[in-house]
């Protein structure tokens, strides 16, 4: 039997939750209507109609509303205006994702087709998911975008907070451990490989409004698993970050940055 305290306690942490619930798009939701969208951009099974692909999108649309209206105030945003703006720029995404995806083909010499790249690269779909968690971001919709960066982090591995900025074409390698912080800002023609950090120099709640995280500028390759911090250090364009490299500093245009730790092979006597 439960005790007078135990049911105010239930009470009390279901009150709590209640708000939270208001306050928090659905989960499940937000990756199906995620799930949906890419299966529009990209679609794996032919279809036999344009109708048919027409009321794809027009059920996607649908689907965004009601999971924008479960959460959100229409007084203090205007969802229509956030719905018409996000399709109306969704072409954009697309052209967009097909450049990235036609550099990630051009880079990786594993890569047979830019079709593979699409349906099976985890580098490609994390950055198909941060350019569209990054649309809704730019729109002022909260909480949606960080919920589809966290499913594709969990699913591939890169962390690309939906705030940072990343033009196109733009090219994961392999993906697993790369973190992208909130105030990045990636330039054109940009290749980061598994393992490599973005982030803060120094971690406090009084930063938030301050940038805390690199400029990486054009035509820039960082090699796995290095790490740059700060949101003063700019690496210039048309420069090599090797791998393992920890850098804290700005690096002038066209250098190359390669950790010397010297690699001893002694071959035994057999």
């Amino acid at each position: 039997m439960e005790t007078k305290q135990g049911n105010t306690f239930i009470e009390h942490l279901y009150r709590i939750h209640k708000a939270e619930w208001e306050a928090t798009p659905s989960y499940r939701q937000a990756v199906d209507w995620l799930s949906d969208l890419f299966e529009f951009l990209f679609p794996n099974n032919r279809l036999n109609k344009l109708s048919i692909y027409e009321g794809q999108l027009k059920k996607n649309q649908i689907d965004l509303e009601n999971i924008l209206l479960s959460y959100l105030d229409p007084s203090t945003i205007n969802i229509d205006e956030v719905i018409y703006r996000f399709y109306a720029s969704l072409e954009e995404i697309y052209q967009n994702l097909r450049l990235d995806a036609t550099k990630t083909h051009d880079e990786d010499p594993a890569a047979s087709s830019i079709h593979e790249v699409i349906v099976s690269y985890p580098g490609f779909y994390a950055t198909a998911v941060y350019r569209i968690a990054n649309r809704l971001s730019q729109l002022a919709v909260p909480i949606l975008p960080r919920i589809l960066s966290e499913h594709a982090h969990g699913k591939t591995g890169v962390d690309i907070h939906p705030n940072a900025q990343i033009d196109v074409p733009f090219f994961i390698d392999h993906g697993t451990g790369i973190v992208i912080g909130a105030t990045s800002i990636i330039g054109e023609n940009v290749s980061i490989y598994q393992g490599v950090t973005l982030g803060a120099s120094q971690v406090s709640k009084d930063l938030s409004e301050t940038k805390r995280h690199p400029t990486v500028e054009d035509n820039v390759k960082i090699y796995a698993r290095s790490t740059i911090l700060g949101g003063r250090t700019v690496i210039g364009h048309d420069s090599i970050i090797g791998g393992s490299v920890f850098l804290t500093k700005s690096v002038a245009p066209y250098s190359n940055v390669f950790n010397t730790h010297q690699l001893r092979i002694e071959v035994r006597e057999g």
